[in-house]
């Protein structure tokens, strides 16, 4: 049977016996048929907002709005949601100064080719826009968190008389879901709040998980930080494989976020049907651009792979690994086991930059061997702790040996991030 997989901008083909698929598991978003466009979808929540007064109400008079806007390694469809987000503020006010604040996280800043990628030309050449930078621009301490950090946010969204924020909705593997209160914390925190929020200790907590959010204090950080940014109004997009607007929430920064997550929860949740080997994607690009975002993918295999079973991540990463301090934490260690060991004896107030991530894959090497089918550099991956393969078959292959074994079951999960295993 022919499955195709998402990579980079295009796909690859797995070809697999009839006999060896076990199931390929998908979300029911990629087959959800919207009976409006993408733009009606979107003007159709902010004329509906969820336990909110329209954007148009809170934006009269306003003199300063900032618009928080995910950056390029999020397949948020801006050049639909912003050109209708900024109409409707410029309805009422056309005088108002707007200010588009990039939300990087910890991420490096979005080039210019990417910024018109997202949002036009007409947009970039007309609208102010201010890449966060985590560890250089001045922030406003604002208070502490839940988890006793303290919570600095960007000095240009602390400083808007309106703050509203745009993102999208899908699984996520340790804060529950995206969107939401994940435009304050990371998008536009300072790097000292993402470390905290970010510790071992809540990254090793089995509620930071993909879909869920009760007891999860991840979440509970970043409601927190959402909260004291007056955050006022969001706009979230659901996507589907061809990263379209299928489904739109807008409105109260917690409601409209939670009927999101309820809509993304039903359509994102899949069986489990664990298998020998697990072949899965980061969904193409933007998602797929490095290893490190990479680890999100794998996690959906690690929920699907049985005991010592073998891990397939097929993922372009054309910027290679992602991360210097992450890449260097596997290279210059001797196994999974130490990385975790180190990473769990370090305390709340002791969190290392790209440790979260590391935690997650080093969790999923010390119980399995990965494959990766990348386009990135051999030595990287191997490096890493993990195995090359330059094609899907030759991967196929691979696992077969590391099983030691002729009699095996492969389940394919097309895009890793974009479902719950049940």
């Amino acid at each position: 049977m022919e499955v195709r997989v998402p990579y980079g901008r295009g796909h690859k083909i797995v070809n697999i016996p009839e006999n060896q698929l076990k199931e390929v598991l998908v979300s029911k978003a990629h087959d959800y048929k919207p009976l409006k466009t993408e733009t009606e979808l979107v003007k159709e929540a902010l004329m509906n907002p969820i336990n909110s007064p329209l954007l148009a109400d809170l934006a009269k008079d306003k003199k300063n709005i900032v618009i928080i806007s995910s950056d390029h390694t999020r397949p948020v469809p801006s050049h639909v949601t912003m050109p209708v987000l900024l109409e409707e503020i410029k309805r009422v006010n056309s005088k108002a100064e707007i200010t588009i604040l990039v939300a990087t996280g910890a991420h490096r800043a979005s080039t210019d080719a990417e910024l018109r990628d997202k949002y036009g030309d007409e947009i970039v050449d007309s609208i102010n826009i201010v890449m966060h930078d985590s560890k250089k621009d001045e922030m406003t301490h604002i208070g502490i968190l839940p988890s006793g950090g303290s919570l600095l946010l960007n000095k240009v969204a602390i400083d808007a008389d309106l703050l509203i924020a745009e993102g999208f909705i899908e699984p996520h593997f340790f804060a529950g879901f995206s969107g939401g209160r994940k435009s304050i914390l990371p998008g536009i925190a300072s790097y000292e709040t993402v470390l905290a929020n970010h510790c071992s200790e809540f990254i090793d907590s089995e509620y930071a998980r993909t879909g869920i959010l009760k007891n999860n204090p991840l979440h509970i950080d970043m409601l927190y930080a959402a909260e004291k940014s007056n955050l006022a109004f969001i706009l979230n997009v659901v996507i589907d494989a061809d990263k379209k607007v299928i489904k739109a929430f807008a409105g109260n920064r917690e409601d409209a976020h939670y009927a999101g997550c309820d809509f993304v929860d039903e359509l994102a949740g899949v069986e489990n049907a664990k298998a020998d080997i697990v072949i899965t994607t980061n969904g193409g690009y933007p998602l797929d651009q490095n290893i490190y975002q990479s680890v999100k993918g794998m996690t959906a295999a690690e929920a699907s792979v049985n005991d010592n079973g073998i891990i397939i991540m097929v993922s372009e990463c054309s910027d290679g690994h992602g991360g210097e301090a992450f890449y260097n934490t596997f290279k210059e260690a001797e196994s999974p086991k130490n990385i975790m060991e180190e990473i769990l004896s370090k305390g709340r107030n002791e969190t290392i930059p790209d440790q979260w991530e590391s935690q997650v894959l080093a969790r999923i090497l010390m119980k399995h061997e990965v494959i990766m089918v990348t386009d990135t550099n051999e030595n990287i991956v191997k490096g890493m702790h993990m195995h090359y393969a330059k094609d899907i078959d030759s991967a196929i292959k691979k696992a077969a040996t590391l099983l030691e074994s002729k009699e095996y079951q492969i389940t394919v999960i097309p895009d890793g991030v974009s479902v719950i295993i049940r």
